[in-house]
């Protein structure tokens, strides 16, 4: 007989999740999905959404707290600092978690959750899904919050090579507390149509959310001119945003409203049925750290039209995708080579491609192996964490070190006031699980 695996109960904390969609969303939902199936407990813990407050079940018997804190601005919670210690607390205490995860750099809520984490003990994991510059303004503020949270967070985990060089870069971690998990996609659920679609009109889709970020300022000057090269050809493009104004006036500036199809935002439950209406999928993102929507679109048997940034080269292998620098006339010339390797397509082939290149499974088994290394790490005292928090600037240093000095007094005086003995462990329960990580 085999050494039993040890079973994980891990909180993953974000301010994104059900019922917003999304990259980090799907990557949180999926990945936990999964970790059920191979016997750890885990429970989800985000703001509310609307009227979406308190502790839901999801499928598979995933628990989610969605505390009663209201979005501030790009649904994330007003950062409060110690305003959501005493919750915190009472969640880790009462399902006896022993490890947290935080997901995205842009979560407040991941932020705050790291913080009282470690500072009453816990082992923190985080994982960082985004790209971020070094010069503007709100890139020199983000990074300086990481440099704070991953100062004391036992592993990071990031979804491909060009972000975790960005990680380190941005936060000064250690390389090798750093690994890299790429994302997956539902096979199950992105499959090809079942009958191929005709080549006498070639329909290219775009589904994004039209912002400055995701390069809809090149869609509106690429559109037109494929539009003018090739008469075939056919637009959808699903999503919404500030942009969306910028396309709709691009398409009446060039007439082009029987060839660009305006969908608006599109629920994930009716992406693959966007997806598979069309030949080719056109992604301009600006900067990305992955990009699902190019798995799902490939799982979906379409050729992949990218633009060569972050880590989009590292997603499919070359006959899958055809790159081009994130400038309007290398795009086009790329769309140009897609149509004419377009014959050579089989989306079937394709999609049995992705069935063994992408698996949630496979996340899930490697992220074990990152938790199982965190939760190796021993513990160390209170002046030993803050000797990192010194090292992270001569002023912002010191600034670090007074807000987690304040976090442990306050941490102690919530357990004067309220013993953990006092705090009502909630019993483990498990479910019957079938082989898919299947959608709420």
């Amino acid at each position: 007989m085999g050494e039993q695996k040890e079973r994980f109960r891990i909180l993953m904390v974000s301010d994104f999740f059900y019922p917003n969609f999304g990259g980090v969303e799907n990557h949180i939902y999926y990945l936990a999905q999964c970790l059920i199936k191979l016997g750890h407990k885990v429970v989800v813990m985000t703001h509310a959404y609307g009227n979406r407050s308190g502790v839901r079940y999801m499928t598979g018997g995933l628990k989610v707290y969605y505390i009663p804190w209201t979005p501030f601005v790009m649904q994330n919670t007003l950062p409060t600092f110690y305003g959501t210690l005493p919750i915190i607390r009472t969640i880790l205490v009462r399902e006896n978690i022993s490890l947290v995860h935080g997901h995205q750099a842009f979560s407040t809520l991941c932020h705050e959750a790291l913080m009282h984490a470690r500072t009453m003990g816990y082992k923190a994991v985080f994982t960082d899904h985004s790209l971020y510059g070094f010069s503007d303004v709100g890139s020199i503020h983000m990074n300086k919050v990481l440099q704070f949270t991953l100062a004391d967070v036992t592993q990071a985990i990031c979804v491909s090579h060009t972000s975790k060089e960005n990680t380190v870069l941005r936060s000064g971690l250690l390389p090798e507390k750093v690994f890299v998990i790429p994302n997956a996609v539902d096979t199950a659920m992105f499959k090809p149509a079942a009958k191929r679609l005709s080549r006498d009109e070639i329909v290219i889709v775009v589904i994004s959310r039209l912002v400055y970020r995701k390069g809809a300022d090149l869609l509106v000057e690429v559109i037109p001119e494929v539009c003018r090269l090739y008469p075939f050809v056919r637009f959808i493009v699903g999503g919404d945003g500030p942009k969306r104004v910028r396309l709709e006036e691009m398409r009446e500036k060039h007439s082009l409203q029987d060839r660009v199809e305006m969908l608006g935002a599109v629920p994930h439950a009716q992406v693959r049925s966007v997806l598979v209406s069309g030949h080719i999928f056109l992604n301009s993102s600006l900067t990305e750290a992955f990009c699902i929507a190019i798995l799902e679109a490939a799982s979906c048997g379409l050729l992949t039209v990218s633009t060569r940034v972050g880590g989009v080269p590292e997603v499919l292998p070359d006959d899958m995708i055809v790159l081009a620098e994130p400038d309007p006339g290398d795009m086009v010339h790329a769309i140009k080579k897609a149509i004419s390797i377009l014959p050579m397509i089989d989306p079937q082939v394709m999609h049995n491609r992705m069935k063994g290149l992408y698996d949630w499974h496979d996340v899930a088994k490697r992220t074990e192996i990152v938790y199982d290394r965190a939760l190796k790490c021993t513990n160390q005292s209170l002046l030993e964490r803050l000797s990192r928090y010194l090292s992270c600037g001569s002023w912002a240093g010191k600034l670090f070190c007074l807000v987690m000095i304040i976090d442990f007094l306050l941490w102690r005086l919530l357990q004067l006031w309220q013993p953990a003995e006092r705090i009502e462990e909630v019993p483990d329960f498990t479910m019957f699980h079938d082989e898919d990580c299947s959608r709420p």
